[in-house]
């Protein structure tokens, strides 16, 4: 947590992480403030809806940048939060967020 105590992404499932070199993008999914609206998984691969719960659920917490693009485009479309979703996709190297990222400064814009 940095000092003005706003959690890095870091501070959030990096415990049993993959090496960084391997997977150098992570999801932290806000599976609380999912709805069910299915965007996510209609435009990325990695993403599915869970039938039992009627949510949304990543395949894979970790992953490189031959996945990049469909996690990004997910966390975009993502229209809970009132359209400020609650995938993020993070850069594990910079711990900056990339999408979606509505500060626009690479700050983590969950809602914890």
């Amino acid at each position: 947590m940095s000092d003005d105590g706003v959690k890095k992404p870091s501070d959030f499932g990096s415990a049993d992480a993959p090496p960084v070199e391997e997977k150098p993008y992570k999801i932290i999914f806000e599976a609380n403030k999912c709805f069910g609206a299915g965007k996510c998984a209609e435009v990325a691969d990695n993403w599915e809806m869970d039938l039992a719960s009627g949510l949304a659920k990543p395949k894979s917490y970790f992953f490189g940048e031959d996945e990049l693009e469909e996690n990004i485009r997910a966390a975009e479309v993502c229209p809970a939060k009132k359209d400020r979703g609650v995938i993020h996709v993070i850069d594990r190297r910079t711990d900056t967020e990339i999408a979606p990222d509505p500060h626009g400064d690479g700050t983590l814009s969950v809602d914890w």
